[in-house]
């Protein structure tokens, strides 16, 4: 969706006169994102889209589409209102953009939950980063803009691989696969999660062949059966010869991460997209559920990140008062008294191996 036909602004609920098919009166501030209409061309192919996804989207952790606003010259969308993206958000109250452990816990918690969701209603959404998602003034984290989101199901279908910025992108889809699912989103996951932990990203290429040399110094070269397993899954992959890297000891990029976290971001970004670990998955990895993992003490959801206030969105208004930060705040997760016990008798698979060291090699520039 070209950024010079959309605009964004926000008003009251009730100024707009109009919202799911009712007037309001309850002085709700919304988003708008206004669509400008080509006479020729009518309403883009994206805009339309978004609106049928996201019409069946409704998660707390996913931002919601109130309602659509259909001239001849504009579509406007009327979604909830969220202050500011994540990337701003670390940009404001990160430690050079860093946050920490228990706001990171919290988000990836959160971001995993909306993601399953659009997994298990077969919806991709193709264009995950820091500012496609929304943090609202109680710390709910909500995954926005599905402009570039596709449906998904059997048989499989082909898509384009020019989706995803640059730096999120996985790399069997900047190898060239077509026939990609869920796992390009859980790439993006992991490369998200590593930037809330650090405050930069992960893998900064300037191309799409830079980025995946990128990625190879830091989770390694595949090997020959690899790349061959990978084609084989893939045929639109075009396979080269790469410069061989081994593996890098992720706690040598993240030296504040516990174990288990680095555990959760290798099961994330794997090269082999078959071998990523899921959504639902994620959300099951000791990283979340071990009541005994510090800096932590507290399943996430229970402690939520600290209040903080945003500048209201009309000029002229004082800040909004801070939040305060309740107890339980994230209906979707159980109440730990209840949770736990339940937690400790459930098998689960085991993850991570012992840590090896493998050289020196240094941050991607």
């Amino acid at each position: 969706m070209s950024s010079q036909n959309t605009t964004s602004k926000y008003i009251t609920a009730s100024s707009s006169g109009f919202l799911n098919g009712r007037t309001k009166t309850t002085n709700e501030i919304v988003a708008l994102k206004e669509i400008n209409l080509d006479a020729e061309e009518g309403t883009p192919s994206t805009a339309i889209r978004e609106v049928s996804l996201m019409k069946e989207l409704k998660h707390v952790n996913i931002v919601r589409l109130y309602d659509t606003l259909h001239t001849e010259s504009k579509l406007t969308l009327v979604f909830e209102y969220c202050e500011q993206d994540l990337k701003k958000y670390m940009d404001t109250y990160g430690q050079r953009g860093s946050l920490d452990a228990v706001t990171v816990r919290s988000f990836m918690y959160q971001l995993l939950k909306g993601i399953a969701f659009c997994h298990e209603n077969r919806i991709l959404h193709r264009d995950l980063k820091p500012q496609n998602l929304l943090i609202n003034g109680k710390g709910e984290l909500k995954v926005g803009d599905f402009g570039l989101a596709r449906a998904f199901g059997v048989p499989v279908n082909t898509f384009s691989n020019e989706v995803v910025t640059l730096w999120y992108r996985a790399p069997d889809v900047l190898m060239g696969s077509r026939t990609y699912s869920t796992s390009i989103d859980i790439w993006s996951c992991g490369c998200i999660f590593a930037e809330m932990i650090s405050g930069t990203p992960l893998f900064r290429g300037r191309d799409s062949q830079d980025q995946l040399l990128h990625i190879m110094r830091i989770v390694g070269t595949p090997t020959d059966a690899q790349f061959q397993k990978m084609a084989k899954d893939s045929p639109e992959i075009q396979l080269k010869q790469f410069q061989r890297y081994p593996k890098m000891n992720l706690q040598q990029i993240l030296p504040n991460a516990t174990r288990e976290a680095i555990d959760l971001l290798e099961q994330l970004i794997k090269f082999d997209p078959t071998e990523r670990i899921s959504a639902s998955e994620a959300l099951l990895h000791p990283y979340f559920t071990n009541p005994n993992s510090t800096p932590y003490g507290a399943p996430p959801g229970a402690m939520p990140p600290p209040a903080f206030s945003f500048p209201h969105p009309h000029a002229g208004h004082a800040h909004m008062p801070p939040q305060a930060a309740p107890q339980n705040m994230y209906p979707m997760m159980p109440p730990p008294q209840q949770s736990m016990p339940a937690m400790h008798q459930q098998p689960r698979p085991v993850y991570g191996q012992p840590q090896q060291s493998y050289g020196t090699y240094g941050v991607p520039r």
